[in-house]
């Protein structure tokens, strides 16, 4: 039986089927302004060089989604999309700060005037950003609307930090935003796409509705879901969904290229559907390694360990085995948090772990019908993936927090590619919209 409270929201449809405390929630709700949700890169700088031919620069953005961000900003500098770098993919709503580079010439960066955006500290370096390319992230996220009083919030505060501290971490879900926190989709698209269904994938993307979008944007869905209404779809489409424009503008010069309407998208959208399935599969493993009671923090034999590097980042590369001669010793690295216990993400080249979780792992993909073969996409390789594995607990550092009538502020730094969410739903337990 399980020692983890059961989540009872949307978050089980995505694979979050367990919290690390038992404790009830304080409620609320995240981003009800921009401002709610500040995040700061904690950044790998390249180093300045003169004569390098990439500008390196600070963006601070309120309320854009990143993949339209780069988008304007490359109509406004003519250059292709493909020459500006960026570390990570930061939350719309909100006050994000992140580095980023340009392979243009000083003047172009100039001509990047845009609401809501700012460019400073620039300089040039040889050496671009890429996906990656920084140590974590430092948050200052406000919750509003709690349905507790201010003392039993700060009870609650205190309880699940002493919680996640104990446990060196919490649950280390990929979050709400990898798959769409209105529309939850991402994962399903990508699902159709390593099944070979193409044309699934892109109807999926373009016409599936949800009750949280706008009555624009459901009007539009309405018209996408017959390919013979393009043309009106076209007309009504918000803003918003200007990768579906793009998608079916395609289509309709090229009916049945449907590989070719993916292959539209930006390479790092197209790689967020595979990767959305297989954060998906990674939830359900998670889940079902809570489900069966097996220790979080600790390691079991079978279980595959990665060591962290000085920044305290895991080192994928040099992934080793539990057995019965080593579990004192990965016991104490993994206390000291010099090492990671992993769960896999499933592709080309992953591997599978031995003993209970090796179990697990492989009921999981049996009952999914995938082999790593599946993560070979065919006409797509941007949606082909080899797989990694990806470490089960989250660590947490410098927490800090504030209580005010109605709400609370926390203040906190993770390691890169990990979410906030999925932190604040341990001490929120609010429904997935609220995320």
């Amino acid at each position: 039986m399980t020692m983890y409270r059961r989540c009872d929201t949307a978050e089980a449809d995505i694979g979050m089927r367990y919290y690390l405390t038992d404790t009830d929630g304080t409620g609320g709700r995240l981003k009800r302004e921009p401002e709610d949700f500040i995040v700061k890169e904690i950044s790998k700088h390249p180093d300045e060089k003169g004569d390098g031919r990439f500008i390196i620069a600070e963006v601070t953005s309120r309320n854009w989604e990143t993949n339209r961000l780069i988008r304007i900003m490359s109509r406004s500098m003519n250059i292709s999309r493909e020459r500006i770098g960026f570390a990570g993919t930061k939350d719309k709503r909100a006050v994000t700060t992140q580095l980023m580079s340009f392979e243009a010439p000083d003047e172009a960066l100039s001509k990047v005037d845009l609401k809501d955006v700012t460019v400073r500290n620039a300089y040039r370096s040889r050496r671009g950003v890429q996906i990656g390319d920084l140590i974590g992230n430092r948050f200052e996220i406000t919750v509003k609307d709690c349905l507790l009083s201010k003392d039993d919030t700060a009870y609650v505060i205190g309880s699940v930090t002493s919680s996640i501290k104990a446990s060196k971490g919490f649950p280390n879900y990929f979050g709400v935003q990898r798959f769409g926190a209105v529309r939850p989709v991402t994962h399903i698209v990508g699902e159709k796409i390593v099944r070979g269904d193409i044309k699934g994938a892109v109807d999926t993307y373009l016409s599936h509705p949800s009750e949280h979008e706008q009555q624009d944007t459901k009007d539009a869905r309405e018209l996408l879901a017959d390919r013979s209404s393009f043309a009106d779809a076209l007309k009504v489409m918000p803003k918003t969904m200007s990768f579906e424009k793009t998608m079916a503008e395609h289509l309709m010069k090229h009916p049945d290229d449907d590989i070719g309407a993916i292959s539209k998208l930006p390479t790092n959208l197209q790689m967020m559907f595979t990767h959305a399935y297989q954060s998906y599969l990674f939830n359900l493993m998670l889940s079902r390694r809570m489900e069966h009671g097996i220790p979080l923090d600790r390691p079991a034999v079978g279980d595959v360990v990665i060591p962290a590097d000085a920044d305290r980042i895991p080192m994928h590369e040099r992934p080793a085995t539990v057995t019965e001669k080593n579990i004192r010793l990965v016991e104490k690295q993994i206390r000291s948090g010099k090492a990671f216990i992993t769960i896999s993400l499933i592709g080309t080249e992953s591997t599978i772990a031995d003993g209970p979780m090796g179990d697990i792992e492989r009921s999981i993909i049996y009952e999914e019908k995938m082999t790593n073969d599946s993560f070979l996409v065919p006409g797509l390789p941007h949606c082909s993936s080899k797989g990694s594995r990806r470490e089960i607990l989250c660590p947490l550092t410098d927490i800090e927090s504030s209580v005010t009538d109605g709400g609370y502020t926390l203040r906190f730094s993770l390691p890169k590619g990990n979410y906030a969410t999925c932190l604040l739903r341990e001490y929120m337990k609010s429904d997935m919209i609220s995320y």
